[in-house]
Order: structure tokens, then C-alpha cells, then sequence
């Protein structure tokens, strides 16, 4: 139902706009209507009364439908001005003319069919009045109406165009923002989803492995690895569950977005993979996206030492300022760099999103070091 809603609100403003042109419409054939019985020093109309009433509405009243056929009602009231002006008819200046035009400008239409059409009938126009009526001065009414008339079309054009241009240009800038807010969502999404699957996993096929090793000759040391396995799987679950509610826009029942609350835990994952952590963290809270970004840069960089240096001792610092947090992980491994993954990828981009900095590679005591600094407002 609420699909159908905009198509609707559109056709009821196209509706209320139609409806408006018509009234515009019977006010001009009014007008039009009256010019035929001016008698004043100008030529006057002199032809049958019927006749003129039916230019009249020839001239006018296709108005009304000019958003629905902007080119065939141009048409029309290209022929019926025409008509009208050379009988002497009229005594405006091509005003529905002017409006029909407007809507084909501004519908895109390409300039070169409704200009000549619209200067070739003025250039009629003038050629039958000259013919109709050749006791005029040529610069005489309506022949000086006409050339204002023609300066009238080529500015009604103009704007027509311009402010067609200006729509297509903000409609060009929404589909572009909008394109770059999904863009956005998506590598969100994969970042969560890279660094809930890759921690976890990691910490299982390290588990997994140890398990099979020792499962003979230390069945008990194995079945601790299971037990480890079995919590991590259910952990990693219950957030590929909360993340895929968020998308499902299943906002009841949801657990909060991890923080630092969370880091012990992942200091204790880290140690049950064998990776000897020392962990300090800030006590105070800080702005929930801030804290889920810390929590996910740490996961990812105790998730490369799990993978990349194995049963090693790793120290992790975050500390925050009141204008900064910065993360600081360090392990005492080989000192390789980490594979070709999106691990670091994704950290250097929550670092950006917050116009922080980040770097990663050798310490020069030997083993990793991750740093980053995050500024936030307190």
C-alpha cells in the first residue's frame, strides 16, 4: 500500500495542476471572447461572430491540457493564434502560446521542432496580415505585436530550459547521494559482517586444530577446545542474528551493539586461542558508534594476532581523553605483515569515518603493532 502512495500523491498534484490551467484556460477564451467586439482605431475583427468565437477557443482553451500533450496542444494553439491575429481577432500577445511552450521546454523536448514551429507560424502570421490587410504600415499593429511576440517565445523558451536543466541537476544529485548512502550501508555491513565471521572463525580452526592434535593422547585438553569452539560458535550467532534483525528492520529483542564492555571478552577469547593478552580500557563510556568502532578494531587486530602470530603475548591499550581514543595493540610475534585480507582495510576505514589516523606494520622491538586514534566530542 505504501508503494502506490507517491504515484499517488503525483497524480492528484498533476490533477490539481490540470485543474488549475483549465481556469487559466477560460479566463484567456473570456478575454478572447471580449477582443472580438473592441471596435477602436485599431483594425477590428470582422468576420462572422461565429466564426471568431470559434478561433477564440481554438486559441485558448487546449490551455487546459497542456501538461498531459504539451507538443499537440503547442500545435494547436500555434494554428489558432495564428488565425486569430491575422483576422484581428486578438489583441494579447500569444500568452497560452507562451504557457504551452513553457511545458514543452521544460518536458525536454529538443529546441529545434518547437522554435521553428513557433517562429515559422509568427513568420506566417505576419505574411497573412500583410496579405488580409494591406493598407497597414508593416511596424503597425499587430505587426510590432508580433515581433514582441517572437522576443516573448525565445525568453518563455529560455526559462523553460533553464529550470529544466536545474531539476535534472538536483534529480542527478539525489540519485547520486542516494546511490553513495547504499554504497555506504553496504561496505557498513561488510565490515561487521568481516569482523564478526573472521574473529570467530579464526578462533574456531585454531581451537579445531588444537583438538585434533591432542585429542588422543589429551582427550581432556580437547574437549576444553570444543567447549570453546561451542561458545564461540553460539556467540558469533547470536550476532549474525542481531545484525540480519537490523537489516530486517526486527528492531524488538535486539542486544545492544557491542562496546567496551565487551573487550574482556575479547581478551579472554584471545587467551583461550593461546594468545597471552594484557588488556586496559577506559572506564567512562563514550558515544555508542564510537565504542562499537574501538570494539571492532581491537576484534580485528587480536583476530590477526590469533591468525598471523599465534600462542604469543599480546598487549592491548585503549585509552580515551575526553577528545581522542586511542587504540594501541601490540604483540610480540615475528613481526610479518598480516595476509592480503580486508582486516586491515576495514580498520583504516572506521579510523576515517572519524577523521582519525591509523597505521600498522613492525614494532621496532619486534613483533606488531596496530595503532589508531579516534577524536570525538565529549
Amino acid at each position: 500500500m505504501s508503494e502506490h502512495r507517491p504515484l499517488l500523491a503525483r497524480r492528484l498534484r498533476l490533477w490539481h495542476l490540470v485543474a488549475f490551467d483549465a481556469l487559466v484556460a477560460a479566463g484567456a477564451a473570456a478575454a478572447h471572447v471580449s477582443f472580438l467586439y473592441v471596435t477602436d482605431s485599431e483594425p477590428s475583427y470582422s468576420g462572422p461572430m461565429w466564426f471568431g468565437w470559434l478561433i477564440a477557443l481554438l486559441s485558448t482553451v487546449p490551455l487546459a491540457v497542456r501538461r498531459l500533450w504539451p507538443m499537440p496542444v503547442l500545435v494547436v494553439l500555434l494554428v489558432g493564434s495564428a488565425v486569430s491575429t491575422a483576422l484581428n481577432a486578438t489583441r494579447e500577445p500569444w500568452i497560452p502560446v507562451a504557457c504551452a511552450l513553457y511545458i514543452v521546454a521544460l518536458a525536454g523536448q529538443r529546441p529545434v521542432a518547437p522554435l521553428v514551429a513557433t517562429l515559422g507560424t509568427l513568420a506566417v502570421t505576419i505574411g497573412l496580415n500583410v496579405v488580409l490587410t494591406p493598407q497597414e504600415s508593416f511596424w503597425d499593429m499587430p505587426i510590432s505585436m508580433l515581433v514582441f511576440v517572437a522576443v516573448v517565445m525565445i525568453a518563455t523558451w529560455t526559462s523553460g530550459r533553464a529550470v529544466e536543466a536545474r531539476r535534472s541537476y538536483a534529480t542527478r544529485s539525489a540519485q547520486q547521494l542516494a546511490h553513495s548512502a547504499v554504497n555506504d550501508e553496504r561496505l557498513r555491513i561488510a565490515r561487521e559482517l568481516h569482523d564478526i565471521v573472521a574473529h570467530s572463525m579464526s578462533l574456531i580452526a585454531v581451537k579445531a586444530g588444537i583438538a585434533n592434535h591432542i585429542a588422543d593422547q589429551r582427550p581432556e585438553e580437547a574437549r576444553d577446545a570444543l567447549r570453546v569452539i561451542e561458545s564461540t560458535s553460539r556467540s558469533t550467532l547470536n550476532e549474525m542474528r542481531q545484525i540480519l534483525g537490523v537489516l530486517r528492520s526486527e528492531t524488538s529483542d535486539l542486544a545492544p551493539a557491542p562496546g567496551l564492555s565487551g573487550l574482556p571478552e575479547l581478551a579472554e577469547r584471545a587467551r583461550h586461542a593461546g594468545v597471552s593478552v594484557t588488556m586496559t580500557a577506559p572506564a567512562e563510556p563514550l558515544p555508542s558508534g564510537l565504542e562499537l568502532s574501538v570494539y571492532r578494531i581491537v576484534q580485528e587486530a587480536l583476530t590477526n594476532v590469533v591468525k598471523h602470530a599465534g600462542p604469543v603475548s599480546c598487549t592491548v591499550d585503549v585509552t580515551a581523553s575526553g577528545q581522542e581514543v586511542r587504540i594501541s595493540v601490540v604483540d610480540s610475534g615475528p613481526g610479518g605483515t598480516p595476509g592480503s585480507g580486508h582486516g586491515l582495510i576495514g580498520m583504516r576505514e572506521r579510523v576515517m569515518m572519524y577523521g582519525g589516523t591509523f597505521s600498522a606494520g613492525p614494532a621496532p622491538a619486534g613483533g606488531f603493532a596496530v595503532s589508531a586514534s579516534l577524536p570525538y566530542s565529549a
